[in-house]
């Protein structure tokens, strides 16, 4: 009788208990890159020459503050229009998808980082960031329902893109073995396929991230999968751009000089 009466309780007491957080560092790939720009109309034209739409932007007192350009329905470039001459032009900050974004900072509170909470902002995601050794930023997001990026799914995805997935990013860094030091042993990166500058994304996303020695947020470059470069740089110069075309890929630069590389899709690579 005694031992009927125990084992209810206790089920009744795992019942009762609140769920642990989990603990894991995966991410579902990179949500976007924003990018600081001279001229915002010249730069939506030119990602609308590589078949990218604008999905939504954000306004403060009648000025254009931020646009939203869409890769996929989980992939964004962000711009922003430089609003100080003495603002570099370029790569601002890499944000990654989180697929469970507490999961995710409770894994990092374990290794020893100040995650701090996450925060819904303006477009209805939650979001948090932490800065590398060297003070870049990085960012998280979660996407929620009801966000702008929710209520866009399977709009502004028109038959004109060159590729629909945005597979890889560079981040300026300094010190290329401090800073890959932090990516693998704090955020759960692994070792990429070409070098030790090339990182994997921790989950099954496959994106990646490169760790480019430089100072110069320009000298970046963000990566997209294509099946045929060729094909693409025809496309490139028919829409009025001057592409490169070498053995695998074919690149073109934004108008502030950023790199665009196409490259030739891997047999793992997304569509």
């Amino acid at each position: 009788m005694w031992n009927k009466i125990i084992i209810v309780a206790s089920v009744l007491l795992v019942a009762e208990s609140p769920p642990s957080v989990g603990q894991s560092d995966d991410l579902a790939g990179i949500a976007h890159v924003a990018f600081r720009v001279a001229d915002l109309e010249k730069s939506r034209q030119f990602y609308e020459s590589l078949g990218f739409e604008k999905a939504f932007e954000f306004t403060d007192a009648d000025k254009v503050t931020e646009q939203f350009i869409k890769i996929n329905d989980r992939q964004f470039i962000e711009l922003y229009p430089r609003s100080q001459d003495s603002q570099s032009l370029g790569l601002m900050h890499v944000c990654f998808e989180a697929n469970d974004v507490e999961s995710l900072r409770a894994a990092y509170i374990k290794k020893g980082l100040a995650a701090p909470e996450a925060k819904k902002f303006r477009a209805g995601n939650l979001l948090f960031v932490l800065h590398d050794p060297e003070g870049q930023l990085v960012e998280y997001t979660q996407y929620l329902r009801g966000s702008l990026h929710a209520e866009d799914n399977g709009k502004h995805l028109n038959g004109h893109r060159l590729s629909e997935h945005l597979e890889a990013v560079s981040t300026p860094v300094k010190d290329i073995n401090l800073e890959r030091s932090f990516y693998v042993a704090k955020l759960g990166f692994a070792d990429g396929r070409s070098s030790k500058s090339t990182l994997r994304l921790p989950g099954n996303s496959g994106d990646e991230l490169d760790l480019q020695v430089t100072t110069t947020p320009t000298q970046c470059h963000i990566v997209f999968p294509v099946k045929d470069v060729r094909r693409s740089a025809d496309l490139l110069r028919q829409r009025g751009l001057t592409p490169h075309l070498e053995r695998n890929r074919v690149t073109v630069n934004d108008p502030d000089g950023f790199l665009i590389v196409l490259r030739t899709m891997r047999s793992d690579s997304k569509p």
